[in-house]
């Protein structure tokens, strides 16, 4: 699923920028969704391009106990995990523009760090009540790549926060219900929400008013 012409150019990225261990962990049932068999594939190919990021699969069904620990509710799901759980979650095939949130994340987990701006990183450290940010994607959208990648950074520097990045067209029910007319569509705690490529500063006013 990783063309070979990028293979080099991906492990050269995580040969340099990679610190600590990094777990991708998956959530697959016994009777493979379309995007599950898929998912699985891609993970496997990228996790094949360097020994620090490592793979774990489970059963949805077989293993709720796990999924539970993890809140997953619906697969695939990846959960990018390094020396802590940050709340980053994937959920649908991170391909197209997305595999390179996908990278994004496990490079910024591994670093346990992000290059958010002084100001956004003091304002999240305000931050005390949890926070459940959802991005809906397309893996066609060119925009949606820019707001998961500030969702799942805010996430890593702050751990009340949460970043789930969703394929809407995967979960149609949920496109269904969060109203989801065009990509990204940003959901943060059920009740703040905005359309778009938001830069840092207003997303972080967002999140900011769906925490008070």
């Amino acid at each position: 699923m990783i063309p070979d012409a990028h293979k080099e150019h991906i492990k050269g990225e995580l040969g340099e920028k990679l610190e600590n261990p990094v777990k991708i962990i998956m959530f697959t049932q016994e009777i493979e969704c379309q995007f599950c068999a898929q998912t699985r594939q891609l993970i496997n190919e990228l996790v094949a391009l360097n020994d620090k990021i490592k793979v774990e699969i489970y059963d949805f069904v077989a293993n709720s106990d796990k999924a539970k620990e993890y809140g997953v509710d619906k697969v695939p799901a990846l959960a990018i995990v390094g020396e802590k759980d940050y709340g980053i979650r994937f959920y649908g095939l991170p391909y197209g523009y997305e595999f390179q949130t996908l990278l994004e994340a496990v490079i910024n987990v591994s670093r346990g760090k992000t290059d958010v701006s002084e100001k956004t990183r003091e304002m999240l450290k305000e931050i005390k009540t949890p926070v459940h940010i959802q991005v809906f994607v397309t893996l066609t959208c060119p925009y949606c790549p820019f707001v998961a990648s500030i969702a799942c950074k805010f996430a890593i520097e702050n751990s009340m926060i949460k970043a789930d990045v969703i394929d809407a067209s995967e979960f149609p029910q949920l496109a269904i219900k969060y109203v989801v007319m065009g990509t990204p569509k940003t959901v943060i705690n059920e009740k703040v929400e905005f359309i778009g490529a938001l830069p840092e500063d207003l997303f972080l006013e967002h999140v900011l008013l769906a925490a008070q």
